[in-house]
């Protein structure tokens, strides 16, 4: 028995814990609602890990291939551009869809001391205020994920200017605080199923079935979004490119992306925008088109930061709900049914990664159209 537990997998145990969240909710409310200290600890494990992840990822992303970026100068150039104009498509979709569909518009989703975010007219002025931070440590602490991000992007930015010992010291320092958070993300996962069955037993005992209904309308509403990107951009994206459909598709089936690449993640930055509105609506919240605006330049930033470990998008998620003071009850019941998209976004995640290495190759003049048809006619026979 001992051995069967231990080869269940995490994405396994979720599910199970799902089952086990939903009955307990259902059978034994007020039992269930006391579990909002598991599901809340959770969380808070969570928040500890932004700062350093964000920052260790960042420098490493940049300076630690600044060299290189130099040296391909035109690809690097082509290859941001792409990368840039493909996530702000994914955000406005997920923002376009989460403002349609509504799915946290009535939810019995109860809040505690919920407070709304600044509510005077987002300006210039105001969005470079808030970008800027007067301390490293203070934007740290509150979690203004924004300011670290610029604090983060300008050091590294200084550290490419730095040669020899200096250089390597820190470069080295921050690749092991990536490397160590990396390991710390993947082991504060591993107690993710309590905190699922615990998110959705105190979602379902607070409202009953109607907050599932409101969670499964989230999934629904993420699902659409990423379909009607997929069909409106990516396709469109790859015919442009002349990319053969079909043999890429058959290629991109038995294709792995390496797991430290998170720079170009359509499905979890889509994902994000759709996460991010919803905790609002479910909160009660109505947000102005400005704030919306700026809570996606805050994800564009963020989401580069995104670890290339399962669930690790619920980071950036809870970093950006703190940022602009949103209520983290809303955002605790999605734990229970992440699971359920975390599938979705990262497959799209690879088609979009996959698609890019393609549309970049075509751009270049370096796309080989002779082994493109090879795998097409091999795909026939």
């Amino acid at each position: 028995m001992w051995h069967f537990l231990r080869r269940r997998t995490l994405t396994q145990w979720i599910v199970v814990s799902m089952v086990v969240g939903i009955a307990t909710g259902a059978l034994f409310p007020s039992f269930a609602v006391a579990l909002l200290p598991i599901s809340n600890a959770f969380i808070r494990i969570i928040k500890s890990i932004i700062v350093p992840l964000i920052f260790g990822t960042l420098v490493v992303g940049i300076a630690g291939h600044g060299d290189d970026m130099r040296r391909v100068g035109r690809l690097a150039f082509k290859s941001i551009v792409y990368f840039e104009t493909v996530t702000t498509l994914a955000l406005f979709i997920g923002l376009l869809a989460v403002n349609l569909i509504k799915p946290g518009v009535g939810a019995a989703i109860a809040v505690s001391g919920a407070s709304a975010p600044p509510s005077e007219a987002v300006t210039f002025s105001s969005v470079l205020e808030h970008v800027v931070p007067q301390s490293f440590f203070e934007a740290a602490s509150t979690n203004q994920m924004l300011q670290v991000v610029c604090w983060s992007v300008l050091f590294a930015i200084g550290l490419t200017q730095v040669r020899g010992r200096s250089k390597e010291t820190m470069l080295a320092f921050c690749e092991a605080v990536s490397e160590v958070m990396f390991k710390f993300t993947g082991l504060v996962m591993k107690f993710a199923p309590f905190a699922v069955a615990a998110a959705l037993a105190v979602t379902v005992g607070r409202g009953g079935l109607r907050n599932l209904q409101t969670l499964a309308m989230v999934v629904v509403t993420l699902y659409i979004a990423l379909v009607v990107f997929g069909l409106v951009v990516l396709y469109p994206v790859a015919r442009l490119a002349r990319v053969p459909v079909r043999a890429f598709i058959a290629a991109v089936k038995a294709f792995v992306m390496p797991t430290g690449y998170s720079f170009n993640l359509d499905g979890s930055t889509l994902y994000l925008s759709v996460a991010l509105i919803f905790v609002a609506q479910a909160s009660g919240i109505a947000l102005t088109i400005g704030q919306q605006l700026l809570m996606m330049l805050t994800l564009m930033l963020t989401s580069k930061g995104v670890a290339g470990v399962p669930r690790a998008s619920l980071v950036i998620l809870m970093g950006t709900v703190a940022s602009f003071n949103l209520p983290t009850e809303a955002a605790v019941a999605l734990v229970g049914v992440d699971v359920l998209m975390d599938m979705a976004r990262t497959t799209v995640n690879l088609i979009g990664n996959c698609l890019a290495t393609v549309v970049m190759a075509r751009w270049e003049g370096e796309y080989d159209d002779s082994r493109a048809v090879v795998t097409k006619a091999a795909e026939a026979a």
